[in-house]
């Protein structure tokens, strides 16, 4: 009889273990970051939170994540931002003067999430050093280049070695001109821009990009350059079209059905009057 009870009571206690940890069990968040500098412009941080849930990776909407500049032992928090439903979030500085790196002008960032019913707490740790790139225009011989010259500034010396992506904004996915351009010995690189792109007015925003160093993140640098081939403008955006606007309508809709519709109306009144003379007489 005993061992019956006590077979029973450790059931009992395996099944409540098992229905709290059931109850009670979280998703884990994983944390995706990566460092953005625009020269010349905005430094920012794009981040995603993704878990995998019923053995599927999803993306993590509606997760609030912190973002601290770490020093030493010290954490400075710089602020905090959503993520949108597709899980990313992007984190924007004014420039890098904002943050502060270490004794070995390392910069240091840390990205938290608290954690919440439905997922536990994570953290990620970026770290990156700062470089320039120099970028500019140049013809030679007739044909245009673009150079640019890679600059290490914690030593301001040239970084040889590294591979440059050499590409032309587009609004959806950018133009790529040249994709794998390493700095020679004067961390310079010199790509020939052929001729015939399409651009605004004939003006090309041609991007320099180093992508996802594990030194120095992602550095863009963009030369605007009026040497593309004007693009004709045959847009209908702003005529009286079919599918324009109700304020484009085209005038025959406006005019024809106008003119029909008085004209009913005129019938009507005038067969109203011969029934209102014909009634008094």
């Amino acid at each position: 009889m005993r061992n019956q009870l006590k077979t029973r009571h450790f059931f009992l206690v395996v099944l409540s273990v098992f229905l709290c940890t059931s109850t009670f069990a979280q998703d884990k968040v994983r944390l995706k970051a990566s460092y953005v500098k625009v020269m010349n412009s905005e430094v920012y941080f794009d981040l995603v939170a993704t878990s995998k849930v019923d053995g599927e990776n999803v993306n993590v909407p509606k997760v609030e994540l912190v973002i601290f500049n770490v020093v030493g032992d010290e954490q400075l928090e710089l602020g905090k931002v959503k993520t949108n439903m597709a899980g990313k979030a992007r984190f924007t500085l004014k420039d890098l003067s904002s943050i502060k790196p270490d004794s070995t002008n390392t910069y240091n960032i840390e990205i938290s999430f608290a954690g919440n019913d439905a997922f536990s707490d994570a953290s990620k740790s970026l770290s990156f050093k700062n470089a320039n790139i120099e970028a500019k225009l140049v013809t030679i011989d007739s044909i245009n280049y673009v150079t640019a010259t890679l600059i290490n500034k914690l030593t301001d010396s040239v970084i040889i070695g590294q591979s440059l992506k050499v590409q032309v904004q587009r609004l959806f996915k950018p133009f790529i001109i040249e994709e794998f351009n390493e700095t020679d010995e004067n961390g310079t690189i010199l790509v020939p821009i052929p001729e015939g792109i399409p651009g605004i007015d004939g003006n090309l925003a041609i991007e320099v990009v180093l992508s996802d160093s594990d030194e120095f993140g992602t550095i863009k640098a963009i030369v605007n350059a009026p040497i593309g081939k004007p693009i004709v403008d045959e847009s209908t955006f702003d005529k009286r079209t079919m599918w324009s606007p109700r304020s484009k309508t085209p005038l025959f809709l406006l005019i024809f059905p106008n003119i029909l519709t008085f004209g009913i109306w005129g019938i009507i009144i005038y067969l109203i009057l011969n029934l209102i003379k014909i009634n008094k007489s």
